[in-house]
């Protein structure tokens, strides 16, 4: 009997086992681009956490390797600058909001990437303001994003469908209004990298 016992719980740590490397090891690799100074903190915490549980890897870039600072006090060292990051290595490119994004919004270093990432059919995510980087890079023109209220003016100005909705999806762009909608736009990324 307790060879028997002995057996169900091996295979039941076998199972938990492979289940556990499954989740953890889906092969799919995501770019996060955050402000040196001033991302929001939510936006970046909570969709990594999302993706992060679902087995994606995350790197997390800005344009210094030293410590970034949140709006809301929180903290976090990029492990890549912005300049050096190659689409080609992830499956998914995410620009997280905050006051610190308005420098990128003119940026044509921070344009590249979500065309990059386009062209080669990645998937491309943005939040809170955002959204204005990938509509000035060219990448929402005629389709159907959403922004921080406050800018849904100046994404329709640029020829994008702006539906003010929480979490918009249009083929392979994510977008997101703010920090209130984090872990849905994190949870729509999942899926959308499930579904590559």
């Amino acid at each position: 009997m307790r060879n028997i016992g002995k057996c169900v719980l091996a295979a039941l740590f076998v199972i938990s086992f492979f289940s556990l490397q499954a989740t953890a090891q889906t092969g799919k690799k995501a770019v996060m681009l955050i402000a040196q100074d001033g991302f929001q903190d939510d936006e970046l915490f909570r969709p990594k956490e999302v993706l992060e549980k679902n087995g994606i890897a995350v790197t997390v870039a800005s344009s210094s390797l030293t410590e970034a600072k949140g709006m809301n006090g929180g903290k976090f060292m990029p492990q890549v600058l912005l300049g050096d990051v190659q689409t080609g290595d992830f499956d998914a490119v995410v620009f997280i909001g905050g006051s610190g994004a308005a420098p990128s919004l003119d940026n044509p270093q921070a344009h590249k990437l979500p065309r990059d990432a386009a062209a080669q059919g990645k998937i491309v995510g943005a939040i809170c303001i955002a959204p204005r980087i990938l509509a000035n890079a060219g990448v929402l023109k005629g389709r159907r994003a959403t922004v921080y209220p406050t800018e849904g003016g100046k994404l329709k100005d640029a020829g994008v469908n702006y539906t003010a909705m929480p979490v918009e999806i249009d083929g392979e762009i994510i977008t997101a209004d703010g920090p209130d909608s984090a872990v849905r736009f994190g949870e729509e990324i999942v899926k959308a990298l499930k579904d590559q």
